[in-house]
């Protein structure tokens, strides 16, 4: 998509995604053949559900057909919330990712794998995991230090509400 295309979706569509209380985190514009596909990822500091993702949806579509921002040519528009291994860029991305465990490739070109704990202006709180049994440690990462972030998927992770019922137990 080009910068300019891009650049009028994004100002024609990002007022809608905030009046819903959502932050517009993408917009890509891909070809299959005939057919292109306007794909427009959202998000917010509580998630998006289902609901949400329709209400916004049906605003866009009403909108890009009021508009000739997508021409004359067919196209098809989905919008969803960002994957679950999705890429952290911007501080509200690490809020969101509290608690979650995050692969880290550092500025001077190390790698580390850390819990965030919390964020603030300046950057991260982490907790590192232990080596062969070692207790974890804690670590502050400031933002310029980080060179790419990206949340990773956890099958066998206890949350909150699992650990305070076994405590209780």
């Amino acid at each position: 998509m080009s910068t300019t295309q891009s650049e009028r979706l994004r100002e024609l569509l990002e007022p809608l995604v905030t009046s819903q209380g959502l932050d517009l985190e993408e917009i890509s514009l891909d070809s299959v053949g005939r057919k292109r596909v306007l794909r427009v990822i959202v998000d917010s500091d509580t998630g998006a559900d289902l609901d949400r993702i329709a209400d916004v949806s049906r605003a866009l579509s009403a909108k890009l057909d009021e508009t000739d921002a997508m021409g004359d040519q067919a196209y098809d528009l989905e919008v969803g919330t960002p994957g679950a291994e999705r890429l952290l860029t911007e501080p509200r991305h690490y809020r969101r990712a509290v608690d979650r465990l995050v692969k880290f490739q550092l500025a001077d070109g190390d790698e580390l794998v850390a819990r965030i704990l919390g964020v603030d202006d300046e950057g991260l709180d982490l907790e590192v995991p232990g080596v062969k049994g070692r207790k974890a440690k804690e670590r502050r990462l400031g933002f310029p230090e980080i060179a790419k972030a990206r949340v990773q998927v956890e099958f066998n992770r206890k949350d909150k509400t699992d650990m305070k019922e076994e405590e209780e137990a």
